[in-house]
Order: structure tokens, then C-alpha cells, then sequence
């Protein structure tokens, strides 16, 4: 124990020492060198000696929560949490307290499109780190016990999320807006979709989804590319590639909503309202991207945003109100939530819908604009200053192809953006007639106040799924 806690201290440190501060001007994200291993896994790395710490990510195309089997939705899911729960070398305690000894971490987990892998640890045990990996991503064992552990805290997870007003309407609003489109499919899978799932099912699906020639890694810290690619050779470079070709790995076209979509869940017992709105986003790397960065900056982006000013800052009526944009190979999604009391969320909505309306008809002002690209330029290169943030973004550039130097692409955009151009990015993509709204509360207190929106579709929150 005294050992974890002072590698976790060094870890701590090395990762302070790890974010100076960029110069400005300077490229946020320095160019990587390249290592492609026999068994097709591309890595992307850069070498950090100035601090003791070494970072590692990869991404597995075609292995997210998208690509779950009919009716076992949650597997993609299952699946990445066991993979670190024991193999036949070592049980899944033995890895924990290697990982716990060396103040090291890995993680195992499924997006969308993908699943994630993720570790971290001091220099001197990275290769320990990375023979841990090797083994867990070659020979998952899927145990019976693991498996009916982790179903059970998965089930436990989805009931306790409904006495969570503001994670259930979440999940309510993911089914709502996709529907049977593969991005409909929760992570944690749903009560009756684990219920059928077996050992045996889950080890099928990765066997067949988790590839290496589908993978595409970063390692970024101390350590050298002389020391690294015999070291990555020796470990990932382990992992075969499974029999046959891949799999389907695309996604459809992400649906777009026709009229007003309304969904109130009824939660009885519930003192608050929550809600979510959503609409058609941009894929990853559009060219609207920067306009629509500082656009939704200025919305609800931001605490000083016109969203949360209304809501929070004059009238009081919530605690925090935010609108985001989420993007995909195959399009996105932009969402806006708060919460309020149940008697209040009619002039909630009501405020929501103006501001919408403003910010589509009306636009911003120069002054704004300016103050939006000015937040997001001081505010974006911090967030990849760190070893993990710059292995993740090697990775997630190389995923969607968008090129090593994108960051520096875009924020030399986001300078140049115009309130032409962010007036015309609100008027594509502020909600007006096409949209998903859910709403999660106490059906009784809410409804008199939202049928002025439109015809409601009910849910009882009791009822079985989201």
C-alpha cells in the first residue's frame, strides 16, 4: 500500500509537470511518428522524456455499442469491462493488484463506433503495463463468474438510473432520438437485453469484433521509439488477428427528426423536471465546425452562455443549463438539457424555445463573436497538454482520418470566424420544427404546462427499458 500511494504521488506530479503552457501560435499537437506492427495495429507516437510517465490508447474499429447483436444490446459493453477481468494467466484480482502495485491504470470500455482502451503508468513499469494488455486483449477469459458479476452490477445500474432523474432522461432521449438506428443501442445495455446474454455470447462477439488489424494506438511519454517498438512488438504485436475477414464496421446515416418529437416519462415521485432536446448535428470534421463551436459557445456552451445566463444567472430557475454538439463518422447531434421544479418547467421550455428562436432569426453580435472565439482559443490547447490527452487525440485524428495537424487547422479557423458565418451556422442548426424533446417528471405537475408544445407522447418510468 505504502508502495500505491507513492507511485501515485509521482504519477500526480509527473502529470503537472506534464502541461506547460503553449506559446501562442505554437501547433497544439505535434506531429507523431508512425509504427505499424506484423499483426496490422498502427501506432502513433511521440516521445516525452521531461517527465517519467507514459501514456497509452487505442481504438478497435467496428467493435463499439453500434455493432451489438440483434437483441443482445449492451454486449459491445459487457464485453470491453470483462477484458480486463482475468485471463488464463491471471485471475481478474491478480491484474488488479498489479495494476494497484504499480500505481498504473487500464481501462477497457465501448463507444459508438468503437471500443477504447486506455492505461497509464510511470516509465519503468510501461512494459509491465503493456504485457498486462497484450494478455488481457489475446486471451479474455469470460469467465462465468466475471460475467454474471458484471451483468448484475450492469442490471443494478439501470434500475438505480431510474431514481436518477437527470441520467435517466439521458437514456430516455439516446432511444427517443435513434430509435432502431444502431446509435440507439445503450452501453449499459437494457434489463431484458442482459437477461439473454450469456458468457458464451459476449466471448462470441469479441472474438469476432476485437481485431488488431482494425486497432490504431497512440503512446506518448518517456520513452524512447528505440525502446518502444520492440517493446509494442513483443506485447500487442502478440495479439492474432482472428480467422476470416472483418466484420461490417460502417454506420447508417443517423436519423433526422420530422415534426416535434415528444416524449414525457412519468416519475412520480419526482420534485424536478429534466429535459433534453435534440437535433441534427454535423459529422466529425465538417467544415461548419468552428462556426458552430463558437456559436454554440455563445448559446450554452459556456456559464456566461445566453442559455445559462437565462436560466441560472436571471431567473433562478436551475442550478446549471447546457448545450453541446456531438459528432460522428456518420453525422451528429446537438442537444440541449436543464432541470427546474415541476411547476416551472413550462417557463423553462418557454425560455428555451426564444432563446432558440433569437439565436436563429436574430443571430449575435460582433462584440460576441469575438468574446466566444477569444474563450475557445484560450481555452482549447490546454486540453491536449498532457500525455493522455495527446495519445487519446493521436488516436482519435487517426481514426477519423482527419489529419495530425487538425487542431491547429481549426483553431487557425476559429481566428478567423465571422458573425456571418456563426449567424448562419445558428440558423442550420438551432432546433425550430424538427426535434426530440424528452421530458422526465412528475406527469401530473408537468403535462398541464407542456401540452401547449405539441401532443405529448407518456411513459410510466416503472415500465420496462427506456
Amino acid at each position: 500500500m505504502k508502495r500505491f500511494a507513492a507511485t501515485a504521488l509521482v504519477l500526480a506530479l509527473a502529470a503537472a509537470l506534464a502541461a506547460p503552457s503553449l506559446l501562442s501560435g505554437a501547433e497544439p499537437l505535434p506531429a507523431p511518428e508512425k509504427i505499424v506492427l506484423k499483426n496490422g495495429i498502427t501506432v502513433y507516437f511521440l516521445s516525452d522524456r521531461s517527465v517519467p510517465l507514459v501514456s497509452f490508447r487505442m481504438l478497435v474499429r467496428g467493435a463499439g455499442s453500434a455493432f451489438d447483436p440483434a437483441g443482445l444490446e449492451g454486449t459491445a459493453g459487457l464485453a470491453a469491462s470483462l477484458v480486463t477481468k482475468g485471463t488464463a494467466k491471471m485471475s481478474a484480482d491478480e491484474i488488479a493488484e498489479a495494476l494497484d502495485f504499480m500505481g498504473a491504470s487500464l481501462s477497457v470500455s465501448a463507444a459508438d463506433e468503437f471500443a477504447h482502451v486506455g492505461g497509464r503508468s510511470l516509465a519503468e513499469f510501461f512494459p509491465r503495463l503493456m504485457a498486462i494488455a497484450a494478455d488481457c486483449l489475446s486471451g479474455p477469459a469470460f469467465s462465468e463468474d466475471e460475467f454474471a458479476k458484471e451483468r448484475s452490477k450492469r442490471i443494478d445500474s439501470l434500475k438505480a438510473a431510474k431514481d436518477n432523474p437527470g441520467i435517466a432522461v439521458r437514456y430516455y432521449f439516446q432511444k427517443a432520438y435513434f430509435g432502431g438506428h444502431p446509435f440507439g443501442n445503450l452501453a449499459m445495455g437494457t434489463e431484458a437485453s442482459l437477461e439473454k446474454m450469456t458468457a458464451a455470447s459476449v466471448k462470441n462477439f469479441y472474438a469476432g469484433r476485437f481485431r488488431p488489424d482494425l486497432a490504431v494506438a497512440a503512446v506518448v511519454g518517456g520513452i524512447t521509439k528505440e525502446e518502444l517498438t520492440p517493446l509494442l512488438e513483443a506485447t500487442l504485436g502478440s495479439w492474432a488477428n482472428p480467422a476470416g475477414g472483418p466484420q461490417p464496421d460502417t454506420v447508417p446515416p443517423l436519423p433526422v427528426p420530422k415534426g416535434r418529437d415528444l416524449l414525457l416519462v412519468d416519475k412520480p415521485d419526482a420534485t424536478q423536471a429534466y429535459f433534453v432536446i435534440g437535433s441534427p448535428g454535423y459529422p466529425m470534421g465538417a467544415p461548419i465546425t468552428p462556426d458552430a463551436a463558437v456559436m454554440n459557445t455563445l448559446w450554452g456552451g459556456r456559464f456566461t452562455s445566453w442559455f445559462n445566463t437565462e436560466l441560472r444567472i436571471k431567473r433562478g430557475l436551475t442550478y446549471g443549463a447546457r448545450s453541446s454538439f456531438e459528432s460522428w463518422a456518420a453525422g451528429g447531434v446537438f442537444t440541449a438539457t436543464s432541470y427546474t421544479k415541476n411547476d416551472k418547467i413550462g417557463e423553462m421550455l418557454d425560455i428555451t424555445f426564444d432563446l432558440l428562436d433569437k439565436a436563429a432569426k436574430k443571430g449575435f453580435t460582433a462584440e460576441e463573436v469575438e468574446s466566444a472565439r477569444n474563450y475557445i482559443l484560450g481555452q482549447f490547447p490546454p486540453t491536449l497538454e498532457t500525455n493522455a490527452s495527446k495519445a487519446a487525440a493521436y488516436a482519435r485524428l487517426a481514426f477519423y482520418k482527419l489529419g495530425f495537424d487538425y487542431y491547429g487547422r481549426y483553431l487557425a479557423d476559429i481566428e478567423k470566424v465571422t458573425l456571418e458565418g456563426v449567424d448562419k451556422a445558428a440558423a442550420r442548426l438551432m432546433p425550430e420544427k424538427n426535434f426530440v424533446l424528452v421530458v422526465v417528471g412528475k406527469a401530473s405537475d408537468v403535462m398541464p404546462q407542456l401540452k401547449k408544445f405539441g401532443t405529448w407522447k407518456e411513459r410510466k418510468i416503472t415500465a420496462p427499458g427506456f
